[in-house]
């Protein structure tokens, strides 16, 4: 079986990374295995972070290293948490302070003003220096509820309602979620290609470890 390091200390997205890349033959290792320190994300798009996280990975391990960069987009606020999603209330703050302060900055806007997006950017890279990344992107559209809805999930997930399927991405299913999430499907985008590239884990096997 093949391993790569995923760049993330978040078990949240450990478990769907692992749900949704068992079926190519991937031992999926979280960063925290090899005690890598977390890259400062620098980078002004999610794109552009995702990039630094993974190359900090594949730095510290001298193994390929996946990377998202993640966050929820709200048109009523410009864009924002944009980026800065995971440290939206503090770079300490926890998902409950983050999804209270959501929903102060949007108290008032009314409902269909409230629309939304979850964006992610993977980056995969063979080693620190690849000088052509695998780069998949993708969107999930939906609103901001009013208040939080669902166990399920991680994140905004209990605020996101997702129209097609009249609830919020923590009400859905665990399977649901990962075929119609941002991640679910730039993850699938990304399974493509690798099938693709054959020669991508030649070249990973070449890397002077």
């Amino acid at each position: 079986m093949r391993k790569i390091v995923l760049a993330t200390g978040n078990l949240g997205k450990v478990r769907e990374f692992k749900a949704m890349l068992s079926s190519i033959d991937l031992d999926v290792v979280p960063q925290s295995a090899y005690k890598v320190p977390e890259a400062e994300e620098t980078g002004l798009t999610f794109v552009e972070n995702a990039l630094i996280k993974a190359r900090n990975a594949a730095a510290h391990t001298d193994l390929p290293a996946l990377a998202d960069d993640s966050g929820l987009a709200v048109d009523a606020l410009g864009g924002a948490p944009g980026i800065f999603s995971a440290r939206y209330a503090g770079v300490s703050a926890g998902d409950r302070a983050n999804n209270d302060k959501l929903l102060a900055e949007l108290a008032g806007v009314p409902t269909e003003q409230r629309t939304a997006r979850f964006v992610c950017a993977l980056a995969l890279l063979h080693h620190p220096a690849d000088p052509v990344p695998l780069i998949c992107q993708a969107r999930w559209e939906g609103m901001i509820l009013t208040e939080p809805r669902g166990a399920n999930g991680f994140g905004y997930d209990p605020l996101f309602w997702v129209p097609s399927e009249q609830c919020s991405s923590a009400e859905l299913e665990p399977d649901v979620k990962n075929r119609l999430s941002h991640r679910g499907q730039a993850l699938a985008a990304l399974i493509q290609q690798l099938s693709r590239l054959a020669s991508f884990w030649a070249m990973s096997m070449t890397v002077a470890r």
